[in-house]
This record gives C-alpha cells, structure tokens and sequence, in this order.
C-alpha cells in the first residue's frame, strides 16, 4: 500500500472514537453562526486532548490514555441514504488530486524509476522526452515512498459516514451536550426542554436512529455566553444557577465572540477549521471539476454512481427522507441516483464563482486566539470531568453486572485464564455454519454487554480488557450461530490484539479473514467487509506483509463497486512495489485495473493518473500492444479532461510506433487521433502548425534536384541524359563527372584549378558532399523529392502537400557584398507546387516530388512539409487491388476527417573523423542540401542527338548531328565538351578545308573526304600532310577537352545550332558508357556561379569487325643505292565479325600511313583484282614497301594506298582526327606505363646504349580503312570504319587493339579471340620498388641487329666447267649500310663457324678466297661496298650467307655481333657445264 501521513495505530485510533451529540437551542446556533460555523463544527479542530489522561479499570487499577479524540456530531434522526454516501466518497476523491509543482515521489524499483503521484501525468507519459533523466535528478540519493492522499481522504469518510448498527456499539453515541445561549429568556427552562427533547429521541420508538451507547446517557449542560453582545454578569449568574442544579462536573460557561464581526479585519486569525471543513463543502455541489467535458457521446458516457446497489431501502421500516442529514442529495426528485453527464447542469464559469465564494468566507471571524483557548479548555474539561468518569462507571457497571450474572469471581481478569484454558469449543468453519446473519439479541442481553463493555474499553485504549471481553462475547455468538456479532467481535479482537501495547500476542489475521469472509459472503453486508479489509490490509503493511495485504485488497474488489474496487487495486499495485523484492511488472497491472475501474467509476483524472504510471514499466519493453492498449486509454481520458495536447501526444505515440494491431484497429485509432487532433486545432487556430506523426518521412534519403525535367526525345533527336531523379546514385560514376569537371575548369583557367572551385551537383543526395551550400538559378525550379513511409495497415491521403520554406532576399550581383535586402517574402518571390493528392497505400514506401520556383536572388532554406492528412474509407481495398488502380486522382472516397500540419525536414550531416578531437568524440558536419543560394540567371543549354547510334561496329566511322540549343534569356558562350574517350568522337578539324561539307560527298554518302582515284594510280602512294594542332591534339593541349566550333563562338538566347559528329567505334566489343561533359560560361561574369555543365552519357555496343596486326622490318635490297632506308611492312588483316551483326563481308578499300619520318610508298605482291575481300573467319595479308620522307618538320605526312575507286583523303576529318587522337590516347597510355622507370634511373643510361637502340625505332602509324556490307531488313548497307596500327619497334608485332598477353602465345590469334569471350582475365599482381629497378646497359639482341644492315649481292646461279677448271670462283658483293645516327667500327669475319652437323649441310663445302677479316669504319648511314669470291669444288646449292658482322660504335670499346636472323638464306647454285 502506498505511504500513510499517520501511523496504523494513530489511524485506528482515530477511526474508531467516542462519539458526543449535541443538541443546540436556535439561539446557541444563530452565535456560532457568526462565525459561518455550527456548533460541532465550532468544536473540531480541538477535540483532541494535547495532555495524557489516567482513568481507573475495574480492578482499581491506574489506566493512561494518550492523544485521546472525540467525535462531536449534531443529532441526525435519520441514517445517511446509501446513494448519498457514494456521491460523498466520489467526490472525496475527485477532489483529491496529485498536487502540481510539490517534489516528485520517485521509487527505484530494480531496474525501474517510478514517478508515483505528484508529477505522474507529467513526468511519466511515454512521449515526455526525458522522464529518466528528470526522475533521476530527482531521486537524488533520497529516497521517497509514494503518497495516496484521495485514498486517505476516502477511508476517512468512509469510516464517519458508516452508520450505526446493532451489532456493534463503537460508533453509537456515549453522551450529549445540550447547548444554550446565555442570551436567551429563561435558559434553564431551555435546557429542561433540549434534555427531554434528547430523552425522546433516545427511548421513544419513533427514532430508530440515531443509536445511543447506554439508556443512561450522559447529559453535559453547555451555557454559550457571546461576550461581544452579552451581559457577563447575566451569564455568570446564570451558570452558577446551573452547577447548583447539575453539579459543577456536569456543566460549562463557554465564552466565545469575543471580537465584534465588524471590528479587526485587519488582523490575521488563523483558521483551523478550514481543513476539516474542505471535506464537506463539495457536498452540495452538483457538478464535478470536469463537468461539462465528461463525456465524448452517449456510448461514452460513464454513470458516476455505477455501484449497483438498490438505493430503495428501508432501514428499520423508515423511509430515507434526508430530512437533515448533511449527506443529503440536491436531486430530490431523483430517485435513481444515477449522475451522468446530461445532468452537469452548471457550467464551469458558475462553478467556478461559487468555488470562489465559498473559500473566500471566512470560518471563526469573530472568534481571538483567546477564544480558541477557550473551546479547547472545553474539551479538555468536559472529557476530563464529564465524559471519562462517565465511561469508567458504565465499565464498572458492566463488569458487575456481568460478574453477577455469569455468577464468575470478582474479575474478569482472574477469569481470564480459566475461560481461556478450560474446555474449548472447536470453531467450526464458515461453510458449516447457518445463515443466521439476521439473528438479533435483545438489548439487555449478557452477550450484548460483553460487547459493549469490550467496546467502551476499546474506545479508551484499555485494549487488552477489551480483547478479552471481544474473544469471550466471540465465543458466545459462535455458539449461537450469530454470525454477524461474531464476524464483529472477531475484527474488534484482531485490532485490540494489535494494538496491545508491548504485543504480548501477535496479531491473529486469520480472524480479520474469517470476519471478511462472514460480513461478505454470509451476511452480504459489503461496508463492513470493506472496513475490515481497510483495517486489516494497513497493519500487515505494518508489518511489511505486502504481499498477504495485497492478496487481500484484491480480494474485495467486486463488481458492486467500482470506486471502491479502483481505490482497493491501486493499493494493491503499491504493495506490490512496495515488497522487499519490487514486483514491477504486478504493480503495472494492477494500476492498469485500477485505472480502468477509476474510469468506470467516473474518476477521469485518477484513471488517467493510473495508466501514466503503468506506462512506465511498459514502455520500450516490446509489448507494443499494451503500450497501445494503455496510450489509447490515456488519449481517451486526456481528451476527457481536456488535456487535448496529452491526448494528442498519447494518440500519435500509437501511430508511430510499428504497430502489430489489425488494420481495423490501426484505422480505428488513427480515426481518433485525427478527432482529436481537429478538436485541438479549433480551440487554437492561429497557433502555428503541429508536427504531425505520419507519414514517417526517411530525412536522410530526402533528394534535392536543380534545374528543369529532362525533354523526352523527340523522334530521330535524342535529348541528353543530363541526370535527373530517376536516375540511381553511382559513386564511381559521380567521381568521374567531377574529374571531367576540374580538367576542363583547370584547362580554362591555364591548367590551374580555382581555389573556390565547387563541383557542379544537380542532384544532392545522402552521398553527396553537402558541406557547402548549394547554388541554384533564378526561375529554374528546384525540386525536392521526399521519402514517405507508411507504417500503418491502412492507406493514408495526403492533401495540399507542399513545401514549407524560408527566404531571405539578397543582391549578389551588387558590389556591396550581398547586403539583405529588407523585403516582404511572399508568393511573388517563391512559386511552391502543390500536389492536391498524396495516397501512401499500407506499409508503402512513396516519393513525393515536390518544386520551388524562386523568382528572385537571395538564400532559400527548405524547412519541411505542410500537408493535411486524412485516410480513405478501407471498403476501397477489395481483394487485395489497390485503390489507386481503380480511382482516379482526385476521386479518392474520402472520409472528410483530416488535419492540417507539418513536418520537418532535418537531416543529420556525416559524422566527422579528421582531427583528433573529432575522432575521439561524436560531432557531424552540417548538410546543406536544403540551403541552396539562388543566383541571378544563367544560360542554361540543350543538347539533342540526332542520328545516333546505339551499335556500332569495332572502327566503324559514324557521321551523326548535335543539336545545341540555349533555353535561357542569356547568350552562353566557351562551349566545350571533355570525355574521357576523346578518340569516340570528333566536330571536325579546325579548319573548314579539313572537314566535310555534308554527308553526300561521295557516291556512297561516305562519311569521309573522298577523290575519284586514277586507275593509273593504283598501288601507289598519295602524298597529304596535316598538322596535329589542326585537329586539337597540337602539344600542351589536353585532348580530352575539345572546342565546340560555335559559328562566332556565341549562342544567343533561343537560338540553335546543328553540327556534325563523327563517331568511332571502340576497338574493343562489348557495351561502352561514354560520358560526354559539356561546360559552357555566361557572356556575363558572375560572382557565384562562373560555369555550367551538361552531362550526357551514351552507351554504346560495339560487336567485332576486323583484327589489324602489322610487322615492319627492314628490306635486304638497297634499291635507292644512296639511301638505304627503306622498309617492309607487312598488314595481317583478319575478319573475326561473327554473323549476328548481319555482316556479309569486309572489303579492305584503302591503306594509308602517318609518319613524320616515313611514308607508305606502294604495296607489293598485290594480285591483279584490286578488289580486297574478306568473308567469315577469312584472314589477308598485304605488304607495303615504307620510305623515309624528307625532313617534313612537325607535320604528319600521310600517304594512302587505295584499292578502291575513289581515295579516302586519310589527312582531313575525320579520318585524321581519329587517328590523331588514337594516337594521343596511346602516348598517354605508353607515358603513364613508363612513369615508373622515371627519375634518376633514366639518366643513368649508356648514350650508346640509347644510340643503338633508336635503330631499331621506327614511327609508322598504319590506318586500315574499310567498308562493310550488311544486310538489314532485306536492304544492304554499306558500313565504313578504319582501325589504327602503332608501330614503334622494327620486328615487333602491333595489334589495332590492346592485348591480353597471357593465353596468346600458345593459342592462334582467332583462336584467342573466343576464349577472351568465357575466360575471365587473370592478371598475376607484380610488387615492384622503382627506386632498385635495374637499368639494362646492354642492348637487347633485337636492337643489335638493327645497327648495321648487311645485303649479299650475287648471281642467282653459276655456271662452271668443272673439267676445265677445278675451283669455280663467284664474283659476291657485300653491301654494308650503317642505320643508326652515329659513327660505327664493323668488322667482318669470314670463317665459317659451324655449331651443328646441320648447319654443314646447309653452308656445304665453299670457302671464301682472299682476306679473311675486313675491318672498315661506317659513317652515319652510309652505305659501304666490299668485293668477296666465294670459291666452290663441286656443283650444287649453296648458303653464302655465313659472314658474321661485329659492330661497335667509334667511341665504344665492346664490340656487339649483329644478328643475321631476319635475312633470308643467300642461296646460290653451281652448274657444271
């Protein structure tokens, strides 16, 4: 049970008192009336004595009563109606409530901290935010016990308005004081005629009530002198007159009104009365605090008076009139005492006033501090004089009589241990027993009187004398089958047994049980039981019991009472919490029972207060539906009492949390949260917008988009993908849209990139850096997509969606810095959209998209969402179809119950981790995606694709249009665009003369610069140049940035312009994503915003066309005798197109070269049909004869040998630029290979070294240009396409694509083209340290025999007459060329060197003649003769290729034999003749 103020003996003490009637003479009451009191109520405050008393028991014997009180009641004549006495008891309660602002009573339960009472409906609601923290501030190391000052109030007035029974004799009257005034004519006559009105009352059979102790009672004669109007000598007189009639013990002059009532205002007299006056002045109220509000709708409305008792009784064949009992009821005419809520008739204004009123009067007005002296000396007086010596007789009396009659010794105390040991009556138990609950002993009868001496002695704390006088008058009643004298005389006894000081016995629950049992269940009488359990439950708390305490509070609870059965749970629940092991979960129950039973009783506030604190212990503990049962009720009761924003709060704590009700239930509770909800808006309109629970809105994947919606493509044109919000975020896509960004903005600002440069972000995401504030254009939207989330089984409509946002207005383009600008924000400024219908269907996961339009400059921050929410009638979910499928926008069947309200958008920005301090706390940046700075207006452009691919071929050439078109009110101008596959596309050379007109050049709309060729010129090189500048690629440029040729380098606003495109298909197959960046700048320099961009991305899928593998190697004929420098170049062309592309075959219609330093001069070997084709899987080879061309400085000479008809102008676009820019890429690539080598490690190389290796160096870049014919659709169509072979090294083979090493050397090239398709690529991870790399400071084998170029000039075959001469000598020349750039000492050896038996065979048995070693110095590229004779014995077919040559360079020591490997055998043959 909760904690009491008094202790339990103090409370018996109290309930149980002698009681004193008085009876007053009207003229007594008119003087006690001056001071707004009757004469028991005068008395109250000082009927308890402040001194001990002594009092003799019936063995002589001196007996000390301390803190003694006594009852002084006015004569009622009739009993309290039942009905009166429960409204008394609910309002007892209902006006005691948890006072406001007191310190909270907080007990640590285990792992819980409960608020109980004071601040409970604040502190201990589940949406206060930080009820812990407060609670344990406040249970700072104190602790505290909870207090239940309604349920003492209760108990007080249940126990004074108990009325009087037979059985008992506790709460009948001991003695009467007759009062009158000392102003009356003849007071002794009225003394005479108020002592015969109370002998009346007491033996006439025309009162039953009220009940009297003894026939003899006690009568006190009470002169009340009023000394501010009285004569004093005239009281004096006449109460000596008084003591000589009724002795000096049996009456009183009390002295009152001292102060007149119009005099002293000013002075302050305490008021004792108020306290216990407070109780009763609510009992003519006909309206409790919450009268009006009590109830919602008639289903809702609880009866106050729900006891279900028959309020019809008649007590003792009387009617209950009321006539003047205090506890009389104002609705006289009602007879069923049934107070709903359409019987509040006053309103809370007038109540209010009478509240006022009647605590403004003020109690005891005319009364000094003197005078409050006086009526205690009364007290003490009458108790000590009058009242105890009364009561020790009538024990004496009783005793003797009893003594007599039984005919026992002297005493009951000696008798004490006979009684007690002799032989016992087994009791028998409660079902044996007869209902003999109506058996009534006569007044006289010898069990009476031991129950009424037991209970005089109980009245004066003589309380071991009056367990002996209850045990033996229990025996006697058990014996007789008296059930309810012996359920009365058993409760009596436990209490005495208790309460014996020292506690020579301990205290016999099981007769509180028993008596419960019997008032309950046998004499169906539940005030007793109720009292019993009052008392009984109090001293097992006591003795910490808790647990028996509360098994006995519950008990009692019945259906016959719910305030009882509410007051009677809640003190359980705190006995629960109470024990030495807190049972938390218990207490929670059981506070949510008592909760319900308070609302039951019409108890709003305690109901409400209950299920608070029941909260606590649910809450966060995964009973979400008893978090939701008991957030209901509390949203309910709240409403009730008009506690709107705790009903509000209590309602969406259901919403928001993952609810595991039905959807019926869902609905129903989101129903009333919007009631609710509507209720609060209307009290208070113009307060600003509440936050609304739902939808849940994901702040964090909250989208914001800059810029107007991508154009769908029309027809042929195709719009730029740009990006929008349809599109996924891609992290590595997002990286490369930045680095094309800063390598254009770093080429414009001469290869430096800007200190405040800001990537460009259309779209800002939770990925995206927010850290800076986003920058937006005047009059281009801004659209904010958010993340909707509907927890809820049922579907909610959201109307008038819209954003919430704030703007300040500011200047940027003004030199004073941006000053706000004192404007009013208005619609004029910002345009916002709004979406008329939202439908979030159950459980759905939806994007709202939702624009601004800002119409002037300045910072724009997006606060949120405005938006009514509503739900639609479920009936429209049948079968599982979801309503939006079958309704319209706009045709929602919309239940009309929506509230309007916002929610904010707050996004938490990344947590920060660079210093220290960051790392080791928990701080976050700021995200500002939500902030965006409105800059004035910038151009803004389109793109539109016309014509362009999505397949291509590998090194097909594509010709397509770009449409550019500048939307905005500004000229743009600095168009560029930068990819990262510069070599895809290209707008031409840079000069008109470079580019094709139009695509109808040429019979076959080529897509090339074409030239009806001679047929004389077939196989013979045709000479252009054309410069690397020219086509963008010129040196310190950055290829990947490319001019877009504007015509005058502007785009006005509105205007468009087309240019051509040609495309080139990757070398490589599969599916490519091109990323093309377009950054263009206002003519107008602006301070925030200096560029923009456009993105595009086109995906390409390229399927394979032809593999280009080319050698080249020096030629053995010196044919220009003065140069030798010519070279073979041999072209290995190969059709590896597979035929789902519709390919029939490739024709091979031009070959062309690209060299500073050489050039194709003719092809060699070429057969009659100049027509080159190749069909499936079919494989050529051409060889050209390559020249070194004169010194042509920086300019490419390009030299093209054509198959066909017509010549492909290989120097104009854009067959140049691709190659061009194929050649950037491949530098770029071979540069960032050899990075590694770079440093000091370069340095160190040989000069000779470097010397011999650039003979073996040569820069020849091959273009195999194409046509392709495809069948599509039944039509044919021509296809062309060209594909670049690098050639760097003599002997080293070049591929017209990368290659993948590993798997090519053992399989055949076509062979390796289809395991490229299965095997994924395996690449062996090599660890490398640049600084200890190793520099070869020999030349490889390969650049040896690159230094000098040996040719044996000789006669095919030899004829000879071996008869007529033995040795046949041959004549052979040996041309010797130096190919490197400096000097070079050669010698040669021409003895044979024979390694293997195999190599005899071949050179044969031939010797050369003459010098054996020449030892010659070659200047650079010079060409050197040497005469030789080979000599030979015998016919047959020889190798004269045996001389091995050393070289050297002049200024080297080491000589370096050069290899003879590439040259065929020089083979001879020798006839005979």
């Amino acid at each position: 049970m909760a904690q009491c103020v008094q202790s339990v003996q103090e409370f018996i003490q109290d309930s149980f008192v002698p009681l004193v009637a008085a009876l007053c003479s009207e003229e007594a009451e008119r003087l006690t009336r001056k001071n707004n009191l009757g004469f028991s109520e005068l008395v109250k405050p000082f009927c308890r004595l402040t001194s001990e008393v002594h009092m003799r028991d019936p063995n002589n014997q001196l007996h000390v009563i301390k803190n003694l009180k006594i009852a002084v009641n006015n004569i009622i004549t009739h009993p309290p109606q039942q009905g009166a006495i429960r409204k008394l008891l609910n309002d007892v309660v209902s006006v005691s409530q948890p006072a406001e602002g007191l310190v909270a009573n907080v007990i640590t339960a285990g792992d819980y901290d409960l608020n109980i009472s004071d601040r409970s409906v604040k502190a201990s609601v589940p949406w206060y935010s930080n009820w812990k923290d407060t609670l344990m501030e406040l249970n700072t190391s104190t602790f505290y016990s909870a207090t239940t000052p309604w349920f003492e109030s209760y108990r007080e007035s249940f126990l004074q308005s108990m009325p009087a029974s037979d059985h008992e004799f506790l709460n009948h009257y001991v003695a009467c004081m007759l009062v009158v005034s000392s102003g009356e004519p003849e007071p002794v006559e009225q003394f005479l005629k108020l002592s015969q009105e109370q002998h009346r009352i007491q033996h006439s059979s025309e009162y039953a009530y009220p009940k009297w102790f003894i026939p003899n009672t006690l009568k006190y004669y009470v002169l009340l002198h009023d000394v501010s109007a009285g004569e004093e000598q005239r009281a004096d007189s006449i109460y000596e007159e008084m003591k000589q009639r009724y002795g000096t013990q049996g009456c009183y002059l009390l002295k009152i009104n001292s102060r007149g009532s119009n005099r002293g205002a000013d002075e302050q007299i305490p008021d004792p009365w108020s306290q216990y006056l407070q109780k009763y002045s609510i009992q003519n109220q006909e309206s409790y605090e919450d009268g009006p509000y009590t109830v919602i709708s008639n289903k809702n409305a609880d009866n106050l008076m729900s006891d279900g008792l028959d309020n019809d009784i008649k007590v003792d064949g009387l009617s209950n009139n009321f006539k003047a009992h205090p506890l009389q009821l104002d609705h006289l005419g009602d007879t069923s005492c049934s107070f709903d809520g359409t019987d509040h008739i006053k309103t809370m204004t007038s109540l209010q006033e009478s509240k006022k009123t009647s605590s403004g009067i003020p109690h005891g007005a005319c009364l000094t501090l003197t005078d409050h002296d006086r009526i205690r000396q009364f007290i003490q007086e009458f108790t000590f004089r009058g009242l105890l010596p009364h009561i020790e007789k009538t024990i004496r009396q009783l005793n003797d009589q009893l003594i007599s009659r039984k005919g026992l010794s002297r005493s009951l105390f000696s008798a004490t241990k006979k009684w007690f040991s002799g032989s016992k009556v087994p009791e028998k138990s409660i079902s044996e027993l007869k209902n003999t609950s109506g058996l009534l002993y006569p007044p006289e009868a010898p069990e009476l009187q031991i129950r009424k001496m037991a209970d005089l002695c109980f009245l004066v704390q003589h309380y071991e004398l009056a367990y002996n006088c209850y045990h033996t008058a229990k025996k006697d009643f058990l014996n007789d089958q008296a059930m309810l004298y012996a359920a009365g005389a058993l409760e009596m006894a436990a209490v005495s047994a208790f309460l014996q000081p020292g506690a020579p016995r301990p205290y016999p629950a099981h007769y509180m049980d028993t008596a419960i049992q019997t008032y309950r269940d046998i004499c169906k009488n539940m005030v007793l039981a109720e009292r019993c359990v009052l008392l009984s439950a109090e001293i097992l708390k006591s003795q910490s019991k808790y647990s028996d305490a509360a098994a006995l509070l519950i008990r009692l609870t019945s259906e016959d009472s719910d305030l009882r059965s509410a007051l009677l749970l809640e003190q359980a629940a705190h006995c629960f919490i109470n024990m030495k092991s807190p049972m938390v979960r218990k207490f929670a129950f059981h506070m949510i029972l008592a909760g319900h039973r308070f609302s039951k009783a019409g108890q709003k506030k305690h109901a409400l207060r209950c299920y608070c604190q029941a909260m606590q212990v649910y809450k966060g503990k995964g009973w979400s539906l008893a978090e939701d049962h008991i957030n209901f009720t509390i949203g309910r009761q709240s409403f009730t009492l008009r506690q709107l924003d705790n009903a509000v709060s209590a309602f969406r704590h259901i919403l928001i949390n993952d609810s595991k009700q039905p959807a019926a239930q869902q609905g129903a509770f989101l129903r009333e949260y919007l009631y609710v909800y509507k209720n609060v808006t209307q009290l208070s309109p113009d307060s600003p917008l509440p936050q609304l629970p739902l939808p849940y809105i994901n702040s964090s994947a909250t989208r914001v988009f800059f810029g107007h919606d991508r154009r769908p493509a029309e027809g042929e044109k195709q719009a730029a993908t740009h990006i929008s919000l349809d599109q996924e975020y891609d992290c590595d896509s997002s990286q490369q849209w930045k680095e094309l960004e800063e390598q254009v903005v770093a080429m414009v600002n001469k290869g430096i990139l800007p200190s405040n440069f800001q990537p460009t972000q259309y779209c800002l995401n939770s990925y995206s850096d927010n850290s800076k504030f986003p920058l937006a254009v005047v009059e281009e939207p801004v659209t904010v997509e958010v993340a909707f989330r509907n927890p809820l089984k049922v579907p909610l409509l959201l109307t008038d969606l819209s954003l919430l946002w704030k703007f300040q207005p500011k200047d940027f383009s003004a030199k004073h810095n941006g000053e706000t600008k004192e404007l009013a924000c208005g619609n004029d400024m910002i345009g916002a959209e709004v979406i008329a219908e939202f439908l979030i269907n159950s459980e759905e996961t939806k994007m709202a998209r939702l624009k601004l339009f800002p119409h002037q400059t300045g910072e724009l921050h997006i606060l949120g969402v405005v938006y009514n929410l509503g739900t639609i009638q479920s009936t429209m979910m049948l079968d599982g179809i979801e309503p939006s499928i079958g309704l319209q926008a706009g045709k929602f069947v919309y239940n009309g119950m929506s509230v309007r309200g916002r929610q904010d958008l707050d996004i938490q920005g990344p947590r920060l981790n660079n210093t220290k301090e960051e790392k080791t706390s928990i701080k976050y940046g700021p995200d500002r995606r939500l902030d965006p700075i409105i800059t004035e207006e910038m151009p803004l452009l389109e793109v539109f694709f016309i014509n362009f691919p999505t397949g291509l071929l590998c090194g097909e050439i594509r010709k397509a249009y770009v449409e550019f078109v500048n939307v905005s009110k500004c000229p743009l101008t600095a168009l560029k665009v930068v990819s990262k596959h510069p070599e895809f596309f290209t707008f031409g050379g840079n000069t008109a003369a470079l580019t094709p007109l139009s695509p109808s050049a040429s019979e076959n709309c080529s897509a090339y610069k074409t030239v009806v060729t001679d047929s004389t010129s077939v196989c013979t090189a045709l000479m252009s140049s054309a410069s690397s500048v020219d086509f963008g690629v010129g040196t310190g440029s950055q290829p990947e940035v490319i001019h877009v040729p504007l015509p005058d380098s502007v785009l006005l606003p509105g205007a468009s312009v087309q240019l051509p495109m040609w495309l080139h298909g990757p070398d490589e197959e599969g599916v490519h994503e091109i990323n093309f960046l377009f950054y263009y700048e206002s003519i107008k320099k602006h301070s925030k915003m200096c560029h923009r961009v456009l993105r595009h991305t086109a995906v390409i899928c390229t399927s394979r066309s032809l593999n280009v593998r080319a050698t080249v190697c020096r030629s053995n004929s010196f044919e220009d005798e003065g140069k030798g420098d010519n070279m073979l170049v041999f072209v290995d062309v190969e059709n590896i197109n597979t035929s789902e592309a519709g390919v029939k075959e490739f024709h091979v219609v031009q070959v062309s070269s690209s060299s500073k330093h050489w050039k194709l001069q003719k092809a060699v070997n070429l057969s009659e049909n100049k027509d080159y084709k190749l069909a499936n899987r079919e494989r050529g080879k051409l060889c050209f004869k390559a020249v070194r061309c004169k010194n042509s400085g920086e300019k490419y000479i390009f030299a093209d040998v054509v198959f066909g008809n017509e010549q492909i102008i290989s120097s104009a676009s854009p067959c140049a630029d691709f190659f061009f820019r194929s050649l950037s890429s491949e530098l770029k690539r071979t540069h960032t290979q050899s990075n590694i080598f770079q440093g000091a490690a370069k340095q160190s190389f040989d000069e000779a070294v470097r010397l011999i290796q650039r003979c073996s160096e040569v820069d020849l870049n091959i273009v195999v240009l194409w046509k392709a014919y495809v069948v599509e659709d039944n039509k044919q169509l021509i296809l062309e396409g060209q594909h670049h072979v690098l050639l760097h090294t003599l002997g080293k083979e070049a591929f017209s694509f990368p290659q993948k090493q590993g798997f090519k050397k053992i399989l055949g090239n076509s062979d390796w083209e289809d395991l490229e398709q299965e095997s994924p690529e395996m690449v062996l991870l090599k660890f490398f340290r640049p600084e200890s790399t190793s520099v070869p400071t020999r030349p490889t084998p390969e650049q040896l025999s690159n230094l000098i170029k040996t040719s044996l000039h000789y006669p095919e075959s030899f004829n000879h007459s071996f008869l007529q001469k033995s040795l046949c000598l041959v004549p052979v020349t040996l041309l010797l060329s130096n190919c490197s750039q400096a000097d070079v000492d050669v010698i040669i050896d021409l003895r044979h060197k024979t390694t293997s038996p195999e190599a005899l065979e071949i050179h044969g048995s031939f010797t050369w003649l003459g010098q054996t070693q020449y030892k010659l110095q070659l200047k650079s590229q010079e060409v050197h003769s040497l005469q030789l004779k080979a000599c030979f014995v015998r016919t047959g077919v020889y190798n004269l290729g045996t001389p091995r040559v050393f070289a050297k360079l002049a200024d080297q020591v080491t000589l370096f034999e050069t290899s003879q490997q590439n040259s065929m055998p020089a083979l001879i043959i020798i006839n005979n003749i």
